[in-house]
């Protein structure tokens, strides 16, 4: 597997979003961090503990891959383990920015919640898959249209525990 981002790079990057995020959110209030699931695990776990802010933690699932599929189906959103965020600023963080049909729905999905604002941050937001207009606020790298995994990114439920983002030798089977 080649080595695409290393975990010195990714270190360094999350230190700065987070000052990006700390600037961004200025006005001391509280802020409800949102992270889509599973992918966003290792990435909202290192950047939450960066953030010199009031943080509430929560979580939401919006996939649109099964199992071994590389390319996207049916989007479900499930937002049990979403708190009240009526009146409140939320951080939506994924792990990528890919088709961004998922980033766009549950954006919506979170404004309809009541949310007073909702900003989107992304590890990584890959170039040339993008279908739907969509522009986050925080992005970590922007890589090339190759099949990542690593640092909570899988295939077939794999690799999330790569403390770096590979690229995958040959193509996903």
């Amino acid at each position: 597997m080649d080595v695409l981002i290393t975990a010195d790079a990714i270190c360094d990057r999350i230190d700065r979003m987070a000052g990006e995020i700390g600037a961004a959110y200025h006005d001391g209030r509280p802020l409800t961090v949102v992270g889509i699931l599973t992918g966003c695990l290792v990435f909202m776990a290192d950047l939450i503990r960066r953030i010199d802010l009031p943080v509430r933690v929560a979580f939401i699932t919006a996939s649109s891959y099964r199992g071994e599929a590389t390319s996207p189906g049916k989007l479900l959103i499930r937002d049990e383990l979403l708190p009240d965020i009526r009146g409140r600023h939320v951080l939506l963080l994924d792990d990528i920015l890919d088709t961004g049909k998922t980033l766009t729905r549950v954006v919506a999905h979170l404004l309809d919640r009541g949310a007073e604002t909702v900003k989107a941050g992304v590890l990584l937001r890959k170039v040339g898959r993008q279908e739907v207009p969509f522009e986050p606020d925080f992005v970590g790298f922007t890589i090339p249209d190759r099949f990542v995994v690593g640092y909570g990114l899988d295939f077939n439920d794999e690799y999330r525990h790569l403390p770096y983002i590979g690229v995958l030798d040959g193509p996903p089977a």
